[in-house]
């Protein structure tokens, strides 16, 4: 029988059951970045009935209801700054709950609605406070954060960040806005349609022409003078690597782009999965793309590639991957970085090794490491385009 233990890709906490092995990496990975403590998630995993979603969902939601508790104590106490680390924890705890249970279970829109609370009375502790936003979007609102380096009046570069299939705008703070704000640059998190708030409280699922919810988030940018409108820069992770791809290819405002996982063709590459309503990932594929069947999830996805698309980018464009990713892709990456060479674009590849760590899906083993490639990229790319007078 195989043991717990370090592989490539990170942590393999019960080597039987992969999934759920991925799903506590991806938990034990953010705690780095305040998204949880160690003995926090190995204590939840002792505790499970490994492979067992409903055991999964009871865990995790017990520790964050603790946690949560904790963080209002101390609140109470006027101790800000214990109270902001453990409602991040609790957010994040949260956050692992849901994905124990199908994608329209009651109890997983509770545990949203907790995850969503919790992270915004730990905004309340952040230095510049966290701004709670609502974006026009098409005669509805895409929910979103927006989080300053400091108050000091400046225009600010910007990174917007999206999820993917089942990430939304809390954890990103895990793995994109705390490196961002240390560097000098603000973010937009984002739920974007198909994700977080956007699909729960709006129904609005997933677009293969995500240019457009990216142009209404620059618009909304626009309107603020604490931000440089020259650099504007966009990421996507997972599902997201495309997105990201795809709104740099129409939408010429921004100043970078990032793909956290490549994505190519998104339904040729499901299908080379032998997805079907089995899988762990239907219910939440369904969900996001509107669909009744993975057979018709998968013929919705057919307009997402980037075949024909990634050419277009015109600025500078980053892919990073791991080369353990949990869902393969390697393969994908080299086909879009070559796709976006061979028309001119301005685009770098890192394929993260095994010897570095991060070289799990979306670097979620080590997102330290991530944050730390990303922003140096980045960071260097704002550094070559003169701010805005």
């Amino acid at each position: 029988m195989a043991v717990p233990g370090y592989r490539p890709y990170g942590w393999e906490q019960w080597p039987e059951f992969p999934w759920w092995s991925y799903q506590f990496r991806r938990v034990l990975g953010e705690t780095q970045e305040g998204g949880g403590a160690i003995s926090e998630c190995f204590m939840a995993a002792e505790a499970m009935r490994p492979g067992e979603g409903e055991s999964w969902f009871a865990e995790w939601k017990r520790l964050a209801d603790r946690v949560a508790a904790e963080a209002a104590a101390a609140e109470a106490r006027r101790h800000g700054i214990s109270a902001r680390n453990a409602y991040l924890r609790a957010a994040n705890y949260y956050r692992a709950s849901e994905y124990g249970l199908p994608a329209l279970d009651p109890r997983r829109l509770e545990s949203f609605n907790s995850c969503e609370e919790c992270f915004k009375k730990a905004g309340r502790h952040f230095t510049p406070p966290l701004e709670t936003l609502r974006i026009p979007y098409e005669g509805s609102t895409l929910p979103a954060y927006f989080l300053r380096p400091s108050d000091l009046l400046t225009r600010w570069p910007v990174l917007i960040s999206f999820g993917g299939l089942d990430s939304f705008k809390e954890e990103l703070y895990f793995r994109f806005a705390r490196g961002a704000r240390e560097r000098g640059i603000a973010s937009l998190l984002v739920d974007g349609p198909g994700q977080g708030a956007a699909i729960r409280h709006q129904g609005l699922t997933t677009r293969y022409d995500y240019e457009v919810a990216v142009a209404a988030c620059i618009d909304a940018l626009l309107q603020r003078p604490d931000v440089d409108p020259l650099r504007i820069a966009v990421s996507g992770s997972s599902l997201g690597g495309y997105y990201a791809a795809r709104a740099a290819a129409f939408e010429h405002r921004l100043a970078a782009a990032i793909s956290s996982a490549a994505q190519w063709d998104l339904a040729k590459s499901w299908r080379k999965r032998a997805l079907t309503d089995d899988n762990p990932a239907s219910s939440q594929i369904k969900w996001v793309f509107g669909a009744k069947t993975m057979e018709e999830a998968l013929k919705n996805a057919e307009r997402f590639t980037l075949e024909g698309v990634v050419g277009r980018i015109r600025c500078p464009y980053l892919i990073i991957h791991g080369s353990y990713d949990h869902f393969g892709g390697q393969e994908e990456a080299q086909i879009a970085y070559e796709a976006a060479k061979a028309a001119g674009v301005d685009v770098t590849l890192m394929l993260v090794p095994a010897e570095r760590t991060a070289a799990e899906h979306c670097q979620l083993d080590n997102p330290t490491l991530g944050e730390d490639i990303v922003f140096d990229w980045l960071t260097d790319v704002f550094m070559k385009k003169p701010p805005a007078s």
